[in-house]
Order: structure tokens, then C-alpha cells, then sequence
């Protein structure tokens, strides 16, 4: 299985035939490794909030691609009635789609869309090609991260923001290493912007020093699991 990387927190999960993306920012995004309409097949595009860091190019691939756009229910409308293939879900709820299991977790974070606030934030178990995969979206630290690990751990990857000001920075998110069982954590949503600059090494080896495996993933690269 591969996760590739698309910059920000944008994510593609590539096992066997399928294919899911996460987060999809393309257009106008510094970091982006390509423009949207590069994306040429997906099963599905996991949403975790409304921000437009996450959902500037939804409407677009999904049209081009089919692919179901699984969100919150709120969000999920909004894409529906504009024409997109749509799933809504919650926080808590759980569903079994033909690619993979997709579960939505707890964040701390605001979601606020182009028509106001829209839905809540969310992270995201992705278990697919019997690996498991959490995004974590945007989000602060907290202590009921352990239940992520309790529940549905231990997870294969962790994919964690650390850009601080918008989301948990660097001190955060190492903590949130302990919270979370992960075979390896992976930096996000950093370096995006000036509010953002952070070195993901540091990330990588105050983990690493902590006796937890993590590695940087740059835009355009991937990560085999």
C-alpha cells in the first residue's frame, strides 16, 4: 500500500485497485505536487472539515472522477447538491464501502465552509487493504486520542498536523504520539504559509527520541506501508 503525499493535508491512499484521497487542495496551494485535474480515478474523497485547505478542488475531482465525497452529513449535502456523489456521516459512526472501512473520530478544530459553519471537524480511521490508517485533520491535542488507539489500534500510520497557530504545533503533537499507538507517525499542514513554518525533523526526532518511529513525507513523495 502507498500513501502519497499532495502537500498541506492532502493525502492519497493507493492499495491494489483502490484508490482514496484525503483533504484535496490543488489549486492555489504552494505546495500542491500537481493541479487537480491530474487526479484521474478514485473511489472515494474523504472530507474532515470544511476548511478551504481541504476542500478547495472536492467539487471538481469528484465530478471528473465519480468519486462518492464521504463527510459529514452536512458537508456530504453540500457536495450532493451540487451534483457529487455523496455519503454523510458523524463522529462515532462507522461504515464498510466496498474499498475500505471508514470510521470518523474527534477533533478539536473549527469547520467553517463558504456558507458559514458546516458540520463539524473530524479525523478519520481509514482501514483498507487490511492496514489502518488515521488522519487526524485538523486538530489540537487531546487526551481521548488514546480511545483512537484503544478502539481500533494498534494503527499502522498516524498522520498528524503540526504546523501550530491553526492547528497543535510541534510540543502538541509529539505529545500526541503517546497517545496514539502507530507503527509510524507522520508529519502534516506545515510549511504551507509563514503562520505554519515549522521543521518537520525536529517533529521526527523528538519522536524518534521518545522511542516512537515517525518519518517526513515531502509533497510529491510517498510512503510505502
Amino acid at each position: 500500500m502507498k500513501l502519497h503525499y499532495h502537500g498541506h493535508a492532502t493525502w492519497r491512499i493507493d492499495s491494489g485497485s483502490h484508490r482514496v484521497l484525503i483533504d484535496p487542495w490543488f489549486t492555489d496551494n504552494p505546495k500542491a505536487d500537481c493541479a487537480a485535474d491530474a487526479i484521474d480515478r478514485l473511489d472515494a474523497i474523504i472530507v474532515t472539515h470544511a476548511h478551504f485547505d481541504h476542500t478547495t478542488d472536492v467539487e471538481t475531482v469528484a465530478k471528473k472522477t465519480g468519486a462518492t465525497v464521504v463527510s459529514s452529513l452536512e458537508i456530504s449535502s453540500y457536495y450532493g447538491d451540487k451534483g457529487c456523489e455523496n455519503h454523510g456521516m458523524n463522529i462515532g459512526g462507522g461504515h464498510a464501502f466496498e474499498w475500505g472501512h471508514v470510521k470518523f473520530t474527534h477533533a478539536q478544530h473549527s469547520s467553517g465552509g463558504p456558507e458559514g459553519e458546516l458540520g463539524v471537524a473530524m479525523g478519520v480511521v481509514l482501514t483498507i487493504g487490511g492496514k489502518k490508517i488515521y488522519h487526524a485533520g485538523d486538530t489540537g491535542v487531546f487526551s481521548d486520542m488514546r480511545l483512537i488507539s484503544e478502539l481500533w489500534g494498534p494503527l499502522d500510520v498516524a498522520i498528524l498536523p503540526i504546523g501550530d497557530n491553526f492547528t497543535m504545533g510541534i510540543d502538541d503533537a509529539v505529545k500526541a504520539t503517546e497517545f496514539i499507538d502507530a507503527g509510524v507517525h507522520l508529519p502534516m499542514h506545515y510549511g504551507t504559509f509563514p503562520l505554519i513554518e515549522v521543521d518537520p525533523n525536529e517533529f521526527v526526532s523528538r519522536v524518534k527520541d521518545a522511542g516512537r518511529n515517525a518519518a517526513v513525507v515531502a509533497p510529491g513523495e510517498s510512503y510505502e506501508v
